[in-house]
């Protein structure tokens, strides 16, 4: 696999090892780069190789060919000799009301169902109560914030051990890390995939499909998990917000859950009325 060079080092590596180092990340020729970015393959290689130096467009114009994380994207220019291009506001700042306001009312309107959104970290910045339900009983410790759902989902003392098909669902969850990571080649969500892969697994009772009773024809893998001796189901959507202009923006996610199936749907909608 080929490695990115992290941003501490974009200053001083110069922007063409990083566009190569993305571009064959991506698995992209110099030649079908040219050919999206309306260039040609002999430019692409003299940006590569130090031997032109590439305008702020055209840097952000590869980057965005490449689908280069807009985090990323500033360090890119950072390297050619540029000013970042992408304010990254935190979260609790004022010019954000508009936006923390808006997840509120969102995730809030989601009820009974649960909805979070969490940062490229999978730090959880925003829950509603549908979301909380689940985490009753967790130890105090694991709910110190900033609360992580990826670690708290798979940690032993959180949800896992009621899980009932935790191998799969703890699959899905480290595939999607190893996606997000192959992404973003970030050092810090790599560690917390190191850290979440060593835990043990819980023996949660699972039963293969042929043992179960009256099986469910869910439309996808389903998290099914036991809350107050009760088996609920939930399929997962994440959805990102459409052409962000901040990294902090850009690095958020809305994570849903619906009920997978009639008798889920009814239990919540009791619980929270």
């Amino acid at each position: 696999m080929t490695t990115v060079p992290s941003d501490a080092t974009a200053g001083t590596e110069g922007v063409g090892p990083l566009l190569r180092a993305w571009r064959e990340q991506r698995r992209v020729s110099q030649l079908e780069l040219a050919l999206r970015a309306d260039s040609s393959a002999r430019h692409i290689s003299f940006i590569e190789t130090g031997r032109s130096r590439p305008s702020e467009e055209m840097v952000l114009r590869l980057a965005e060919e490449l689908d280069v994380p807009m985090r990323e994207r500033n360090a890119l220019l950072l390297a050619a000799g540029y000013a970042p291009r992408f304010p990254h506001t935190p979260l609790d700042d004022p010019a954000l009301d508009a936006l923390r306001d808006g997840i509120k009312r969102l995730i809030s309107g989601f009820e009974p169902y649960p909805a979070l959104v969490v940062d490229a970290m999978y730090d959880v910045v925003a829950a509603n109560r549908g979301v909380m339900m689940l985490f009753d009983g967790i130890p105090e410790s694991l709910l110190t914030p900033p609360l992580n759902a990826v670690r708290l989902t798979l940690h032993p003392q959180g949800l896992a051990p009621r899980i009932r098909n935790l191998r799969e669902w703890r699959g899905h969850l480290l595939d999607q890390m190893r996606r997000d990571i192959a992404l973003r080649r970030s050092g810090p969500l790599g560690a917390l995939y190191e850290e979440v892969a060593a835990f043990p697994v819980p023996d949660t009772g699972e039963r293969r499909p042929e043992e179960q009773d009256a099986p469910v024809a869910y439309f996808a893998l389903p998290m099914v998990i036991e809350h107050e001796g009760r088996t609920l189901s939930f399929v997962s959507s994440i959805s990102t917000f459409n052409t962000p202009m901040d990294v902090t923006v850009a690095e958020l996610a809305v994570e849903t859950l619906l009920p997978a199936d009639p008798a889920t749907a009814k239990y919540l909608q009791s619980w929270l009325s």
